[in-house]
Formats: structure tokens, sequence, C-alpha cells
């Protein structure tokens, strides 16, 4: 990678700040194929690629940014937060909160409350519920299959043995006058919900409480209560805190429309949703353009 790299990566971020994002992405790539190695215009890359739809890419980038010389810690956090935010698109969610989590123990800041934030609402949604009795069923097959292993394995290795002889339960001190039972209960498939509903309510709580002024933390904590606990109510009281600090913020914008066709202030509702429209989505937003855009239509309509 040489200097004349370097200088179009320069000219492919200013291009990208001013939002002509097409010819930003064509200097990137022929960045790329001549080795362009610096973060910031990697991590710069990242976001246009997640900004548009493109996430395999944007992964790849970011494999090659964890590379690269001289990343810093706060480029190291954002790395990580991209790359979260890529693979939850492709499908995995639970490798990227685990990723945050970790990073978010070495080096907690703003922008990681709002993504890691982001990330527990759409894990716990109530539309994301898992069938408990499906799982605590396969759970309970596998702890039976791999009993049934571990009783053939010991069998096979007394067979032929004629001088050894099992002990009875009750020749044994402290035997149980049952067969004896597992260890520690399994716990079920719904205790391991509950369980992280409550750690992500708590790290929701903690990202407010680090920035009270965060739009994004309180958008999070009135999702939260929406999507996760389906408490309407509350949800729109951290709602409106949020709207009081930003008031195009996107997400916001889309769930107080919900409540204005309640209701029955489609004017009101309208109005927010054409607030929406024209602004940069980000792969961390619930609502999409084609969604305000079909809402739109539909009230128009």
């Amino acid at each position: 990678m040489g200097i004349l790299t370097i200088m179009k990566a320069q000219k492919a971020y200013n291009l990208q700040a001013k939002g002509n994002t097409a010819e930003a992405e064509a200097l990137y790539q022929q960045c790329m194929k001549e080795g362009l190695n610096q973060p910031r215009y990697l991590l710069g890359y990242s976001v246009l690629l997640l900004r548009s739809g493109k996430y395999q890419e944007a992964r790849e980038v970011l494999v090659k940014t964890q590379k690269a010389p001289g990343l810093t810690q706060d480029q190291r956090s954002q790395m990580l937060m991209n790359y979260a935010a890529a693979i939850y698109r492709l499908g995995d969610i639970d490798k990227g909160i685990n990723l945050l989590e970790r990073q978010h123990l070495h080096s907690p800041s703003g922008r990681m409350y709002q993504t890691l934030g982001y990330l527990y609402v759409v894990k716990y949604d109530a539309a994301n519920r898992p069938d408990f009795d499906a799982l605590d069923a396969a759970a309970q097959a596998e702890r039976e299959a791999a009993a049934a292993a571990k009783a053939a394995e010991a069998a096979d290795e007394g067979e032929g043995d004629e001088n050894e002889f099992p002990a009875e339960a009750e020749d044994v001190p402290g035997a149980p006058d049952e067969p004896e039972a597992e260890a520690e209960k399994a716990v079920s498939a719904r205790e391991v919900w509950e369980a992280g509903i409550a750690k992500a309510k708590a790290f929701i709580e903690e990202s407010v409480d680090y920035d009270e002024e965060d739009s994004i933390c309180l958008d999070n904590m009135a999702q939260f209560y929406y999507r996760v606990l389906g408490d309407r109510e509350t949800a729109k009281e951290w709602f409106e805190k949020a709207i009081a600090e930003k008031d195009d913020q996107m997400d916001t914008l889309w769930f107080l429309s919900r409540y204005d066709l309640e209701q029955g202030d489609t004017a009101k509702a309208l109005e927010r949703l054409e607030k929406i429209r024209g602004n940069r989505f980000s792969p961390l937003n619930y609502v999409t353009p084609e969604m305000v855009d079909e809402e739109i239509k539909r009230l128009e309509a």
C-alpha cells in the first residue's frame, strides 16, 4: 500500500461523509485491492457497507481491520461493535452479544451501552420467545443419551472381571435409597430466558444511569418495555424522554406513531413518519425504509 492509496481512501472517507456513498464505495474497493490497512478508513468502509445492507462484505472488512497496524483501543471497540452488528444481521446475535459483553467488561462506553442494549432488546423481543417445552424436551433427550452412553462405557470397562463385584446401594455408606439423582437440577429453558431478560433489563437501566441524556439508551429502555415486557404505558414514557433529547430519532418516531394511530391521530402519525424519511438507516434500527414507505402509503390511502 502506497501514499496514493491512502490519499484515495481519504477521498472516499470525505465522500462518504457528504453522502456520496456510491462514489465512496467504488474508491474503497480500489483501495482494498491495493492493500488498504489503515484502521480509520477500514472502519469507515465497514460503516458504509453496514448501512448499505452488505453485511457479509462488512464482516470481511472488519476481520481484516483487527489485524491492521496501529489499531487503537477506541478503534478496536468500534470494530467489535460494527462486527457485532454485521453478524447479528447475518443471523448470529448470540455471538455478537458475547463479544460485546466481554469488551464491555474492559472498556465500557456510551456507544457500547447503546449497541449492546439494543441487541438485548432484539434477542429478548417477545416475538422471538422460543418454545420452552420443545427446548426442555430436547435437553432432556440429550441428557438421557449422554447417560446411556456413559453407562454403556462403564459396562464395557467392567466386562470379563469375575472377581469384581459391584457394590449394592445399601452397602455403600451414605448411599441414597433411590437411584442417584443428577447432582444439579437441570435449569429449564424458561428459567434461562427469564434470567436473560433480567440481565438485559439491569444492563439497560445501567446504561441510562451512565448517561441519562443519551437518546439511544432511552429508546432502548422504551423498546425493552414495549417489545420485551409488553408494558406499553411505561414504554411511552421512555419514548417521550428519548424524543425530547433527539426529535428526529427514527425508531422513537416510529413507535410514537403507533400510539398516535391508536388515538386516531393519523395526521400526527404521518408527520412523524415523514420525518423519518431521508435519515440514514443503520442495521441497529428497528424501522427500515421499506416499513416507513409502506406505512405512509397505507395511511395516505
